[in-house]
């Protein structure tokens, strides 16, 4: 938005104070155009009136247009927004009631054209992600049809593999938008950390062989407060992640201990690590730190995002922290046991 110069009236924060100065100076300047014009220019008392008259209302044209400027341009920014364009700002130079308004109304704008452009983010990655497994599935079926390939076990474990990649991504997608619509309820209970962690690592460990995962519980009974489900979905998209980014024949640790804010649960991987510049957006959806890699391996860049809704809603605190020499160490922080 360009510079607007501040307006006579600008200072002052009530619209009725306007309005009450805005009457106020007309009378005054119609009456001393009127004496003027009768006592000292001699002129018929009609004309001065009409003098007067004119003046009056060329000032109050001039006071009121600076007063209704942003009322007017509302008008057209919403006409704007209903055709998708989200770029117009309003004059906000007043400290009055429209003043608050033209701000309020710039604030929900931004708000708007940046949920524009996160759902035209959400298509396009939606879509190149659902592309890939699809076109793969379609090619290997052609080639079933036409008899260039054999249903031989191997194809169809591809077939699966895709079938499967699609499953998870709308399952994803689901978990995700439930999330953030908040449609999601806890199930909040005392629970114990080590049955959690356990559950997770076994699931993980069939689907990866190749990495160890070890897991390290501080206390004997350690327990947070929070829905158990949800913090096995947690821990297993950390654990996801860690194992797509360890080496072959790498470890995973898993840890928790008791800590100044509850329980702090540590994934710690082998892998490559997050670059700085990057930390900050790894909870974005569909971000990857790594995208060639997490594309061939299957990731959709869903897994933190959800994760993080998770932990949000519970109260915690998610963030990485780099790992010497290399490799990555996610900490979840949950609200500890009541009792």
């Amino acid at each position: 938005m360009k510079h607007v110069p501040e307006r006579p009236l600008d200072r002052l924060t009530s619209i009725k104070v306007k309005l009450g100065g805005l009457i106020v100076g007309a009378v005054g300047v119609t009456v001393f155009v009127f004496w003027f014009g009768v006592r000292i220019a001699h002129l018929w008392p009609s004309v001065a009136g009409v003098i007067a008259a004119v003046i009056a209302l060329v000032l109050i044209r001039y006071l009121a247009r600076g007063m209704t400027t942003p009322l007017r341009e509302m008008a057209e920014a919403t006409q704007a927004m209903a055709r998708g364009d989200y770029t117009i700002r309003i004059t906000d130079t007043a400290n009055d009631e429209v003043g608050r308004l033209a701000r309020a109304f710039n604030r929900m704008a931004a708000e708007l054209a940046e949920t524009d452009r996160v759902r035209r983010d959400l298509v396009a990655n939606v879509s190149h992600e659902l592309r890939t497994p699809l076109a793969a599935l379609q090619v290997t079926l052609e080639n079933l049809i036409d008899g260039v390939a054999r249903a031989d076990p191997e194809t169809l474990g591809t077939m699966l593999n895709q079938v499967e990649r699609l499953g998870r991504l709308v399952t994803q997608l689901l978990d995700l938008s439930r999330l953030e619509a908040g449609t999601v309820p806890l199930d909040r209970q005392d629970f114990e950390v080590a049955p959690v962690l356990a559950h997770a690592v076994r699931e993980q460990k069939l689907h990866a062989p190749g990495v160890e995962i070890d897991i390290s519980v501080d206390e004997l009974h350690l327990a947070a407060d929070g829905d158990p489900e949800r913090v096995h979905q947690v821990v297993a998209n950390l654990l996801e992640n860690a194992v797509r980014h360890s080496p072959a024949g790498g470890a995973v640790e898993v840890r928790a201990r008791r800590s100044e804010h509850g329980v702090t649960i540590e994934v710690i991987d082998e892998g490559p690590g997050i670059p700085e510049p990057e930390a900050s957006r790894i909870f974005e959806r569909f971000y990857r730190a790594d995208s060639a890699r997490a594309t061939s391996d299957g990731g959709a860049g869903l897994g933190l995002a959800i994760a993080r809704w998770i932990v949000d809603l519970h109260g915690g605190e998610i963030h990485p922290e780099r790992r010497e020499p290399h490799g990555c160490r996610m900490v979840v922080t949950l609200p500890g046991a009541r009792y």
